[in-house]
């Protein structure tokens, strides 16, 4: 045991002398920007103030120009060498071996598609299902036999409608409270054992739940609707799609620089969009052309065979193909680390009965306000805001897409072909936000050469700028599915509200500049909490007031999703820029850092 620790130890040690070094210049950096700083208000309150400021701060030497000098010595050592340590502990790889996004990219592209091609379809397949067995147990008398080509209108009633959203209701819940559980777990343990395992764990609970889904649409006589709910809970056991989004982010953490990360999270979030922008209308062509020559059902079901095709082919790949992005030695100190803490805290393993009666859901959530060294209140009230943002963003946003669709077919009389068009419009306009004005946006500010090689420095006016800007886009959108009494207006709305799809990956990457690189999978595993429990709250709260009100004003719903998302708006304008927790070599909390940010923070007040 001794022997492995000093092999790792000792195969650290040079990125540790690194991190000394880095962590000297950063502190002189910002103590010059300090002097630099008090220099400029000095100015403003006259010459002989400035003075005798300047003349108290300064040694009898000028400092500025021995920073001025010594910065221009550093900028020029940091052109030659990176400052990020992921390029230290990666070159030397093969190609083979070398972790990279474009690894994962084109697999998760196949995921998203089938993962978009289905959501139509089963939506639409829950809904006949819930149709057929609420007129077979209603003493109704249209509730016999019919025409198939009376039944979308048989169907189109306020009385299926809110009992397919009670469903979709159900199955959220039951889906949501299960992966707020296991999320934050699966986050920590993909930093203790690695990114590809916990992505493929968390593929196979939706592979299971599509299975259910066919059996249920193929033999429904046999195999009730309600099996669709199990499917719901097995995809929550897994973690669900929030997971994996989060490892996914996490594997882009892990070989991709801070400055960086923005647009390599945005790429994902593309290949997620346009996994739903082409997977409906894909879904409703083969749909419509399968129908002529057999039922709908077996049609629809067409789609789900494929589906399964694509999750085996991504676990496959990922499990034989896609380099794993954590090093062995990263791993065994994450779980050295886990070791100490648990023994720390707890000594040895309870049974599972105690770890029942002692488990805490939202112990996760401590990540999100640190204490101690290092740390201010600016850390955590950024951590917060940015935690609260995301989780309205995009778990509120996921949790409104059924209702979208159940209002649709509601409001306009919307099938699997109509729906997958707007799906499709939408989408695609996520991702030409994500893969041509996020990149283009970043480029323009930044510079070719400006987010190669910096050093992790928070998040700064850029990230800020641009997550409000698209916060104010998804609240227009969703004002104007308030206002739209067509489809027409109502897919120019959905266009609007889809360029907040840049606010996500904009979100994430600013999180992960908050913490240090061994903590990343912890802190997406606590932002994944906070989607599962939207997963929970928001549809519970959505399906339930269009529920209620489908029958007087069924756009009371958008109303209520306008203003969440103008409280986001508004979280969004109290994150302070440049906030992040900064560590010494061996991994402790800075204390010196965190003077440093604190005299900073009563500078800037």
């Amino acid at each position: 045991m001794s022997s492995s620790n000093d092999a790792t130890f000792l195969e650290e040690e040079e990125i540790a002398r690194e991190f000394r070094a880095r962590l000297r210049a950063r502190q002189e950096a910002a103590r010059a920007n300090r002097s630099s700083r008090i220099r400029g208000q000095s100015k403003k309150s006259g010459k002989a103030a400035h003075v005798e400021r300047v003349g108290e701060e300064s040694p009898l030497l000028s400092r500025s120009r021995d920073n001025s000098s010594s910065n221009r010595g550093r900028d020029a050592s940091d052109s030659e060498e990176p400052e990020w340590f992921g390029y230290t502990e990666l070159k030397g790889l093969p190609w083979w071996k070398r972790p990279s996004i474009y690894w994962l990219l084109p697999p998760f592209l196949l995921f998203t598609m089938a993962f978009g091609a289905i959501i139509v379809p089963k939506l639409n397949l829950i809904m006949d299902l819930v149709c057929d067995e609420y007129y077979a147990s209603s003493p109704d008398p249209i509730s016999g036999p019919m025409d198939p080509g009376q039944q979308p209108d048989r169907c189109q009633t306020d009385a299926v409608s809110s009992r397919s959203s009670l469903f979709l209701l159900y199955g959220n819940l039951f889906s949501g409270i299960l992966a707020s559980i296991t999320s934050p777990k699966l986050g920590a343990l993909s930093d203790r054992y690695g990114r590809r395992k916990l992505l493929v764990f968390a593929t196979m609970g939706a592979f299971l739940g599509e299975v259910l889904t066919i059996l249920a649409a193929k033999y429904p006589e046999t195999v009730h609707v309600n099996w669709i709910l199990v499917g719901y809970a097995l995809d929550g056991l897994s973690g669900s799609f929030i997971v994996g989004m989060a490892i996914a982010h996490s594997y882009a953490a892990d070989c991709t620089s801070p400055q960086k990360r923005n647009v390599a999270f945005g790429y994902f979030h593309a290949c997620l969009f346009t996994g739903i922008a082409v997977g409906p209308v894909l879904s409703g062509y083969v749909i419509s052309w399968r129908e002529k020559y057999v039922g709908k059902t077996e049609a629809v079901l067409l789609i789900f065979y494929m589906a399964l095709a694509c999750h085996a082919f991504f676990m496959l790949f990922l499990a034989f193909v896609v380099p794993e992005s954590l090093s062995k030695a990263r791993q065994d100190a994450a779980r050295q680390r886990y070791k100490e803490e648990k023994e720390r805290y707890g000594g040895l393993d309870p049974d599972w009965i105690d770890q029942l009666r002692s488990i805490n859901l939202f112990a996760p959530l401590k990540i999100l306000w640190p204490t101690g060294p290092g740390t201010t209140p600016a850390l955590r009230r950024n951590l917060v805001l940015l935690a609260a943002t995301d989780t309205i963003m995009l778990g509120v946003a996921m949790g409104a897409m059924g209702v979208v669709i159940v209002y649709t077919r509601r409001q306009f009389g919307w099938q699997e072909l109509e729906s997958g068009k707007f799906v499709s419009v939408v989408n695609s306009a996520r991702v030409f936000a994500l893969l041509v004005a996020l990149p283009l946006a970043t480029r323009l500010i930044r510079g070719k050469n400006g987010t190669k090689n910096q050093r992790n420095s928070g998040s700064d006016l850029f990230d800020l700028s641009i997550i409000r800007l698209t916060v104010f886009f998804e609240m227009l959108g969703y004002l104007g599915y308030t206002l739209s009494r067509n489809g027409n207006l109502f897919m120019v709305s959905g266009t609007i509200a889809s360029l907040g799809g840049i606010s996500s990956p904009a979100i994430g990457s600013a999180l992960t500049k908050h913490v240090p690189p061994d903590r990343v999978g912890q802190l997406l595993g606590a932002t994944g909490l906070l989607h599962a429990v939207s997963r929970v709250v928001g549809p519970t709260i959505f399906n339930g007031i269009y529920s209620a009100t489908v029958g007087s004003f069924r756009q009371t719903v958008f109303v209520c999703l306008t203003a969440t998302f103008g409280v986001a708006f508004i979280l969004s304008w109290f994150v302070r820029p440049h906030v992040y927790l900064e560590l010494e070599a061996d991994g402790s909390p800075s204390r010196r850092g965190s003077e440093i940010d604190r005299s900073d923070e009563e500078s800037s007040i």
